[in-house]
């Protein structure tokens, strides 16, 4: 059984953590602005404010101690993390989630977040939110149907997306529980305590910056696992900055999921807007869909 967090009202507090990469302050400013015209308070997490010229926003300890203090503290009703990176699977096993079972909040996020929003639904049935981070409310247009997606979802506007047709699409309806997120992240987590289970479920996948044959390559590896099996329905987001060898692997990066999902009847739609790029529409993970892919529109609605 799905444990929903509450939605959020006018007044509620929403805490800003970087429990991996480090972000500069200034970089945040938009995102902080933007979320108190919405009419909601910020708390900055120590790590959100750090002065780190490293890599990480802080040390492992640093990082986790942020989390955790924000993940237990009553008066924040919500946890956005500013940015992904590279960090969580470093402290997630460290985590004390006895409070937070108790009183859940959502925690926002993507990327490298995909292994915290993994771990609160298959460990503790949990949703969460897959959606943009600060950085996305620094592209211009912080106005935009992605960024507002990010309010309804906070609001609990049920979620209703329509999308284009897109080449390779299979037809078909499917319903469940949506899971997913960060693809090279997923790979990571099988084997590990925080390893989703995907039959009867809909699952999503995104990525960036990977070589073509590590894609290939990380296919075959949730092929191989069985994530593919008994799936319910199969959403596949942005691919963005893709790259290949000296040698071309020789495959598109459509081309390449088409290959290893095409023996399968589950419905497929491919170019979804979820993404590292600015078409990164809010998911709830854990919480249920109606995916419908038809030859003149793909449908994804919470049920």
């Amino acid at each position: 059984m799905i444990q929903i967090p509450p939605y959020l009202k006018k007044g509620d507090c929403i805490g800003i953590v970087a429990p991996a990469g480090y972000m500069p302050l200034e970089k945040m400013e938009t995102c902080i602005n933007t979320l108190q015209d919405w009419g909601f308070s910020v708390r900055l997490g120590a790590t959100a404010n750090s002065r780190s010229g490293n890599y990480f926003s802080g040390t492992d300890q640093e990082r986790l101690a942020d989390l955790q203090e924000m993940m237990d503290d009553r008066s924040v009703q919500a946890i956005l993390c500013a940015r992904g990176g590279y960090g969580m699977s470093r402290i997630i096993d460290n985590i004390s989630f006895k409070k937070f079972r108790k009183h859940p909040k959502w925690v926002i996020g993507f990327s490298d977040i995909t292994v915290l929003h993994c771990h609160l639904y298959e460990r503790y049935g949990i949703a969460s939110l897959h959606a943009p981070m600060a950085a996305a409310f620094n592209d211009g247009n912080f106005n935009n149907d992605y960024i507002k997606s990010l309010k309804n979802a906070l609001e609990g506007t049920p979620v209703k997306y329509e999308v284009p047709v897109a080449a390779n699409n299979k037809m078909g309806e499917a319903e469940g529980a949506l899971v997913g997120g960060n693809l090279s992240l997923l790979a990571h987590l099988i084997g590990t305590s925080s390893d989703i289970k995907t039959k009867n479920k809909i699952l999503f996948l995104e990525d960036i910056g990977e070589y073509l044959y590590s894609i290939d390559r990380m296919l075959l590896q949730l092929k191989r696992s069985g994530k593919f099996d008994k799936l319910a329905g199969l959403i596949i987001g942005g691919f963005t900055d893709m790259k290949d060898t000296e040698r071309p692997f020789g495959k598109t990066i459509q081309e390449i999921i088409y290959e290893h999902v095409k023996e399968y009847e589950f419905p497929v739609c491919y170019d979804f807007p979820v993404s590292h790029s600015t078409e990164n529409l809010s998911l709830k993970i854990g919480v249920g869909y109606h995916l419908s892919v038809q030859e003149d529109i793909v449908r994804l609605a919470e049920v």
